[in-house]
């Protein structure tokens, strides 16, 4: 099906264009050919679906080219539509759309709109590339492309040097489950002679028992960059400095797309986590974890785009918590769900920072429903649905079909712990709509020129985030019929629960943060040594930062300054060397002289060098 291609070919068609049009069009045209290019792959993903439904097929193929071809040992450039890929490219090509559209509205006037137009198709054609490849090294491929892209787009203000080092942190920090992928692609591609995933789902049963430890090393692994990737416990720290970028950009990275890869790694390869069970328990646990600990942790939160982002590690957390029940369905159907309202809480909060002239601090607004109605309205809806208010929001449904599979599978504990992540989320997104909305009006607002690019994303969203955006139904949503036939008794009993329990927050929210009896419990908590500790340490992110910098950030940089510092009597520089001169090989010279034309000479004889050899093995 060569329609594959083309969700891919238009962003990057239009990420070539704006790169090397900068400065020649006008941003108007630059804008216009980023969402004709965008909008184009969503219109070609619409059509594949339609045809995917109407054909029922179980998969599309289309062949790009064989890459490595060795014995019986062979990767091809190979694109393949699903269920699931399909369910992720409507998300990708879709809201990427949506995003790009209120960019128009958001971006104008600032400098370097064709770069932020060019890095953000690149960006949807990456992600397209990572959900319809087909094996682990082609789809590895659209995963760095991805990094990449998330590092140009963080720090887009570069002129602020602060914003080159939270693009730079988010670069380093995920590069760790990056390299976790490419072991894990070594140890595959050792084991088996395929990295293909239907293969891998064929040959793996019998390498659980053949190479049991490679196998659990190989799925751990899998699961390391899936963390990395999605911002959960240990890896969690660079979500929240990467809201430094533009509120489209945390839109687009940060709700819908990147933050969902890892999620979208573990059910491609499912087959791995289902054969180690206590790999898939850790899963589990680390959603747990994570969970609890972001929704702590936005409950102090002052800055608003931080606090969503917190929020987002927590809503990744329910998803890993779903993976580790093996409940798939309900995984992506919430990754659907957050992708909707997440999208609109992000854009709205953008607006509303430009709105009140930058600022950020929410104990500094207040009173802004009457200032700016449509956008009080687009914050509640999205809201709502973070907190899964019942029957009319789209959260509600999924984290129902959530809270449903962990019953069923007999999962108590962690049904307990997001049952308490359910209480925590209601609380800090009433405390957030509160404090931004309601009460004495704290700072002045400044009127904002609307047009159609400004409405119509929101108004979309908006809808989508209600309950009409789960009648929709992804097409991987297939929920088995033991589910559906677990809705007994106890099943009804646990959804009035955790109805009541969303109400519950709800109701603790409107106590501490509305009513004028709450100001001494307020106070207390704020001012008793506990209640410092507890904001203290959630504003400084748990001291999660300061371990990294100084068990890893801190070693590293004394190693550099040491290799810097003297590079001609270094051990390290002299290494390769003595190397060379125990082999023999004296010819060759590194050196550190910065031409670029000496190094391409150097790695084309190089490789003439090594083709030559091996002919004549």
């Amino acid at each position: 099906m060569i329609l594959l291609i083309l969700p891919i070919f238009f962003p990057l068609l239009g990420f070539l264009s704006l790169a090397f049009s900068v400065g020649r069009w006008n941003n108007k045209f630059c804008a216009l050919v980023s969402t004709i290019c965008i909008g184009s792959a969503f219109l070609v993903t619409m059509w594949m679906g339609i045809n995917f439904f109407h054909y029922k097929p179980v998969e599309y193929h289309f062949t790009l080219w064989n890459w490595i071809s060795i014995k019986d040992f062979i990767v091809k450039f190979n694109l393949s539509l699903d269920g699931l890929s399909l369910t992720m490219l409507t998300i990708v090509t879709g809201i990427g759309l949506i995003i790009n559209i209120f960019s128009c509205w958001y971006m104008r006037g600032q400098e370097g709109l064709a770069r932020f137009f060019a890095y953000t198709n690149l960006f949807i054609s990456s992600m397209s590339i990572l959900v319809l490849a087909d094996n682990l090294l082609f789809m590895y491929l659209g995963w760095e492309l991805v990094g990449l892209c998330s590092y140009l787009l963080i720090g887009f203000y570069y002129t602020n040097r602060s914003n080159g080092y939270a693009a730079l942190k988010v670069f380093l920090i995920t590069r760790i489950g990056d390299i976790c992928l490419v072991l894990a692609i070594f140890i595959l591609g050792f084991l088996g002679s395929s990295l293909n995933f239907q293969d891998i789902a064929i040959y793996a049963p019998k390498l659980a028992v053949d190479n049991k430890i490679l196998l659990e090393w190989a799925t751990f692994l899998l699961l390391c960059s899936a963390i990395g990737k999605s911002a959960q416990f240990p890896l969690h720290t660079w979500l929240s400095d990467a809201m430094v970028g533009p509120a489209p950009v945390s839109a687009l990275i940060h709700a819908a797309t990147m933050v969902t890869a890892g999620i979208y790694l573990i059910v491609r390869t499912q087959i791995l986590f289902v054969l180690n069970a206590d790999i898939l328990n850790i899963v589990g646990i680390i959603g747990a974890i994570t969970l609890l600990f972001a929704g702590c942790t936005a409950l102090v939160q002052r800055d608003l785009k931080r606090l969503l982002a917190y929020s987002t590690m927590s809503q990744l957390g329910y998803m890993f918590l779903a993976l580790g029940a093996q409940a798939w369905e309900a995984a992506i159907f919430h990754l659907v769900t957050h992708a909707f309202f997440k999208a609109l809480l992000f854009l709205t909060a953008g607006a509303i920072i430009l709105a009140c002239n930058n600022e950020q601090n929410i104990l500094k607004m207040g009173g802004l429903r009457t200032s700016i109605p449509f956008l009080y309205i687009c914050f509640l809806v999205g809201g709502a649905s973070l907190a899964s208010l019942p029957l009319c929001t789209s959260g509600f449904f999924s984290k129902e079909k959530i809270f449903l599979s962990l019953l069923y599978h007999g999962n108590i504990n962690l049904l307990i712990i997001a049952l308490l992540g359910s209480l925590i989320t209601s609380i800090y997104t009433c405390r957030m709509i509160f404090l931004i909305f309601y009460g004495s009006q704290k700072i002045k607002v400044r009127i904002l020129d609307r047009d159609l690019t400004f409405y119509l994303p929101l108004l979309v969203l908006v809808i989508l985030s209600t309950f009409i955006g789960t009648i929709a139904i992804p097409p991987f949503m297939n929920f088995n019929q033991e589910i559906k036939s677990a809705k007994t008794f106890l099943s009804l009993r646990l959804e009035l629960l955790t109805v009541s329990i969303v109400l519950l927050g709800i109701g603790i929210s409107i106590f501490l943060w509305l009513s004028r009896r709450n100001f001494g419990i307020r106070r207390y908590m704020s001012q008793s040594s506990l209640g410092r500790f507890f904001i203290t340490s959630g504003l400084n992110g748990w001291g999660f930062d300061w371990l990294f910098n100084h068990i890893v950030i801190l070693p590293y940089r004394k190693i550099a300054i040491l290799v810097l510092r003297d590079p001609a009597q270094n051990i390290i520089n002299k290494l390769p060397h003595m190397l060379f001169n125990m082999v023999g090989i004296k010819m060759i010279k590194i050196e550190k002289h910065g031409m670029l034309r000496i190094y391409i000479r150097q790695i084309i004889l190089g490789l003439m060098l090594i083709v030559t050899i091996l002919l004549l093995m």
